[in-house]
Parts: C-alpha cells; sequence; structure tokens
C-alpha cells in the first residue's frame, strides 16, 4: 500500500487543474513557508525600523527629551555664507577629491554638512559650525549604546545577514512564492466567499477559513510585495543585460556608476576658479519650485565642473506622489549654461530609472506618511499569518488522515515538520523580543556590542528550535507562547528598570515612537498568552494512518479548498 501511496503522490495531474494545482499550492508553500514567515515578519517589523532604533538608543530619546524646552540656536538665513565656508573648507582639506557636496540647511536645526568622495572609495562627511565654518568634533559618549537598531530587520528581510546569498535565497523564496499565490488562486472556487467565511472551533476547516480569509484580504499586496522585492534586485537576480553592456569585471560597478552619475563629466585638467554658487541655487529653486537641500560639485577646480542643484521633498510631496525623487538643476559653471533638469518626482534616468524608484518606493512604502505605514504593517501581518496558518494546515489535515507520502519515514518527516512549524513561527517571534530584550540587557560599554545583539536573536531563535524539537508538539506551541507572551508583556517593565523611562512618561513628552515600540510589544504579548490559552484547551489528536483500499488519494492530492 505504502508504494501505491507513493506512486500517486508522484502525479498529481491525473486528478484534473484544480487537483495538481491544490499539489503544487501545498507542497511548495510548505518548504518555504518557514523561511517566508521570516521574511514577512521581518519585513513588516522593518515597516517601523526608525521607531524601533529610536528605542534602541534610549540614551539620545532622553537626551532629546531633556533639551525640548531650551531656547533654540539663532537662525541662520545667509547660504551664501554658509556655502562660501563650507567650500573654504574643502578647498583646505579635500582639494583633490572629486566630489564636493555641501548641504546649507539641514532640518529640523540649521546646520552645515559637508561630503566628499575618499581616495579609497566611500564618502567622507563633517559637520561644520555654519557661523564659521570650523569643524565641530563630537567625542564619542562612552554612554552611548552601539546598536544597529531597527535596521536589523531590513537586513534579515532581504539578505538574512548572508550578503549577496542571501540576496539570492530570499529571491528565489520569493518566486516560488509567487508560484504558490497563483496555484492558489487556481485552487480556490469561492475565492470572494471565502474572505466572509471562518467558522471558530471546527479544527482543520478553522484554520484553511484563517489561512483563506487572510490570503484573499491581502492578495494584491501579497503579490505587490512579491514582485516588487524581486524587481528591486533585477539586476542581481538578471545579470545578463549588464554583463552585456558591461562586460563582466566590474560591470556592476559600472553600471552603478552610469546609473547613478547620468552626464557626469570628465576632467579636462585645465584649472578654473568656483564661482558665486548661491545664483545657480536661486535659478535652481524657480526652475524646480524646491528648497535648496544639496549642492553637489563634481570636478571642483577644474574647466569641466558641474554643479548640481537638490531641493527638499516637503511631508505634502510625499502625500501626493510615489517617487520620492526631488527636483535637480544642473549647470556647466564654465558657461553658466543649464545642462539637466529633473522636476520633482521624475527621473533623470528615463521611463526605465522611474519605473525601478517606483517598484522600490512601492516596496518600502516610501510615500503616503504614517498611514500607510500602517496599512503595510497590517498587510505584512496578514502575510504572515497566511504563511503560519499554511504551514500550521499542513499538520492539522496530517492529524486527521496521515498522506504516507514518504514511506516508511513519514511519521520522522511530520515530526520534524511539527518541530519546523513551532521554531520558525513562535521561536522567531520570541527571538525577535529578545533582540529587544538583548538591547536593554547587554553591557553598554562592551566592544562590537551591535554584533551581540544580533548574536542574541540568531542564538535564541537556535534554543526555540532545539526547545521544539526535545518537547512534545503541544507542549512546545504552549511554552514557546507563553515565552513570547511574557517578554513581550514585560519590555515596558525592562525599560524602567533598564533606563529609568517609562510608557507614562513617553506618552507625556510625546515620544509617540518609543510609546508605540512598548504599546505594541504589549498587544502582542496578550495576543500570545490568548494562543498559548488556546492550544492549553486543545485535545490532542495523534496522527492517523492513511486509509487502505476505499481511499482513492492520499491527502496531500486533496484540495485545499475541501467541500468547495
Amino acid at each position: 500500500m505504502s508504494t501505491t501511496l507513493e506512486k500517486v503522490a508522484k502525479t498529481p495531474q491525473q486528478g484534473g487543474l484544480r487537483q495538481a494545482m491544490a499539489w503544487l499550492h501545498t507542497w511548495c508553500g510548505l518548504w518555504i513557508s518557514w523561511l517566508l514567515f521570516a521574511i514577512f515578519l521581518t519585513g513588516t517589523l522593518a515597516v517601523f525600523d526608525d521607531p524601533i532604533g529610536h528605542w534602541m538608543t534610549p540614551e539620545h530619546a532622553l537626551e532629546e527629551a531633556a533639551h525640548a524646552n531650551d531656547t533654540p540656536p539663532p537662525k541662520v538665513t545667509d547660504r551664501a555664507n554658509r556655502l562660501a565656508l563650507a567650500l573654504d573648507f574643502m578647498e583646505k582639506e579635500h582639494p583633490k577629491a572629486d566630489m564636493w557636496e555641501i548641504w546649507p540647511v539641514q532640518r529640523p536645526g540649521q546646520g552645515l554638512s559637508a561630503y566628499w568622495f575618499q581616495p579609497s572609495g566611500g564618502y567622507g562627511s563633517a559637520e561644520l559650525n555654519p557661523l564659521t565654518g570650523a569643524l565641530v568634533e563630537h567625542a564619542p559618549d562612552a554612554n552611548q549604546r552601539d546598536t544597529i537598531g531597527g535596521h536589523h530587520f531590513v537586513d534579515f528581510h532581504y539578505e538574512l545577514h548572508a550578503g549577496r546569498i542571501g540576496v539570492w535565497i530570499v529571491g528565489i523564496t520569493t518566486m516560488i512564492m509567487l508560484v504558490a499565490l497563483v496555484s492558489g488562486v487556481i485552487t480556490h472556487k469561492r475565492i470572494f466567499k471565502d474572505f466572509f467565511t471562518f467558522r471558530p472551533a471546527k479544527g482543520q476547516r478553522s484554520w484553511l477559513d484563517a489561512h483563506n480569509a487572510v490570503a484573499v484580504l491581502t492578495l494584491p499586496f501579497q503579490f505587490m510585495i512579491a514582485y516588487t522585492g524581486i524587481a528591486f534586485f533585477s539586476d542581481d537576480y538578471v545579470p545578463a543585460p549588464v554583463v552585456a553592456q558591461y562586460g563582466m569585471e566590474n560591470g556592476k560597478k559600472a553600471f552603478l556608476s552610469d546609473w547613478n552619475d547620468v552626464g557626469k563629466p570628465a576632467r579636462i585638467g585645465q584649472p578654473m576658479a568656483i564661482p558665486d554658487l548661491e545664483q545657480y541655487a536661486l535659478r535652481a529653486e524657480q526652475t524646480i519650485h524646491q528648497e535648496i537641500r544639496a549642492v553637489v560639485l563634481d570636478n571642483p577646480n577644474d574647466a569641466s565642473m558641474r554643479v548640481c542643484m537638490y531641493g527638499w521633498n516637503e511631508e505634502s510631496d510625499k502625500l501626493q506622489r510615489i517617487s520620492a525623487n526631488t527636483g535637480m538643476a544642473c549647470y556647466a559653471l564654465a558657461t553658466g549654461e543649464q545642462i539637466a533638469v529633473r522636476q520633482p518626482g521624475k527621473a533623470d534616468s528615463g521611463p526605465a530609472g522611474l519605473t525601478r524608484i517606483v517598484m522600490s518606493n512601492l516596496h518600502m512604502a516610501a510615500f503616503g506618511g504614517t498611514p500607510m505605514r500602517w496599512l503595510y504593517f497590517f498587510c505584512g501581518l496578514a502575510g504572515t499569518a497566511m504563511m503560519g496558518t499554511g504551514a500550521i494546515l499542513f499538520m492539522v489535515k496530517r492529524r486527521q488522515r496521515a498522506g504516507g507520502e514518504f514511506g516508511s519515514a513519514t511519521e520522522r518527516v511530520y515530526r520534524m515538520i511539527e518541530c519546523l512549524n513551532v521554531a520558525a513561527i513562535a521561536g522567531l517571534a520570541v527571538a525577535c523580543i529578545g533582540y529587544l530584550w538583548a538591547n536593554r540587557l547587554i553591557p553598554v560599554g562592551i566592544e562590537h556590542r551591535a554584533g551581540w545583539e544580533v548574536r542574541a536573536f540568531f542564538g535564541l531563535w537556535f534554543l526555540m528550535l532545539v526547545h521544539a524539537c526535545l518537547r512534545p508538539e503541544k507542549r512546545g506551541w504552549i511554552e514557546q507562547l507563553a515565552l513570547l507572551a511574557v517578554l513581550c508583556v514585560l519590555l515596558p517593565v525592562l525599560n524602567v528598570l533598564s533606563t529609568g523611562d517609562n510608557l507614562v512618561a513617553q506618552i507625556t513628552r510625546g515620544d509617540w515612537e518609543s510609546a508605540g515600540v512598548e504599546l505594541c510589544s504589549v498587544a502582542f504579548g496578550l495576543l500570545a498568552a490568548w494562543g498559548a490559552w488556546k492550544v492549553h484547551k486543545r485535545k490532542e489528536q495523534p496522527l492517523k494512518k492513511a486509509a487502505r483500499e476505499n481511499r482513492s488519494a492520499p491527502a496531500s492530492l486533496q484540495t485545499t479548498m475541501e467541500g468547495h
């Protein structure tokens, strides 16, 4: 009988298109569900990486609060003088740099900053006194904790902290996700009715309803987020056009240089003094209708000099358009001729460049302000729930009737899947909140402290995997969800004990970023406690053997929309 079941499992097409798609959806979805759950959960948290980073640097937050009522410094309004001071600094300190960049206004303050290309590669930067042009040096604060903050979730979301290899793993996983989404849509008979259907306390049926509801609710979002994520790294995933145009060696570097430095002139070796840049800033403001944010000077002190003036996006601009590009106007300083213009929201690299920017901004919610970020957050949670309920549904169905897909090893494989379900869902959530706990518990002055926070995340996740393998499936869920609930609910208490700050004080001073992190943590803790209680009340069901000759096919072949 085992041989018969294995044979049937290998021929899903014999049941028709819907059953073939159900087979594809089940097995594609299962093997990537654990990694997709991690990608979606960390991506959802990454929507608010700045508030999380703000909470994880409490010394900075408390310092801001302490000086909130201080008399503001006098506003410096002479932009021409600030540009001249910055140019004088660059002439003395970095005369051979190929690019100088000056920020004559820094909001909300009125600072003055300078940037340049280092000979060894990368950016150099300096903060200058806007009244004298002198270098402002900040002594390192031994009491300021070293952390990458919420950007940890960003890095894990798209590269798993594994660099280029991680980018490829995430890309392949995302492609399989698209296959699972398409096959899931084909499998459905009543896709719209599923959105309004949920039958609680019905075992397998309840998990199926939950999986269908969150999938249908956010189906356009899931397609969009997967497709734009692949498009964002299209030059990595489909490198042939770049290699054909620029060659194999340093082709990517040359491509990015052309992409980011459109029209940059080559040096001609003829000296030329830098003219007054304020007149060009005024011309640019009239052209692009934005206040000038940055002044970029290519090939300084050479007759090939080009200056580009970049505008400043107001908050209203981010609400009105998806493209985050500011306006730009470039001038050849030898002739004073305007050589390039980019209006706000457009792209200077043509329709392809604008498409790339729109794709990336769609993926990263770089538009629409705070309401859009909350929408992405909740849609991301729904997508995460879709991955989790799908993985759980697989084992719920097998408890009703095991499929025997792996012959004599079926029960061992099922046990492995149970362990991975617990560790990938509850265990990852424990690791995420544990990362915030590590931020408060790891000593501030320890060397390479930010790295230790990330190690704490992965170490705790590994311990949850070990725990899931050592404990029965039901006990594993209860204990890890209970641990998650405790860590989430007690996070505000940990903050009080470690920094002296508290939720009431945060709300009183208007620090909604820190307060939001702690309030969301408590909410997730209560949800986890409810989940632990529900699992505790659940009656354990042992795996049932597959039916014999009177069953036509194993459970793996049955459509995931049973009875539809």
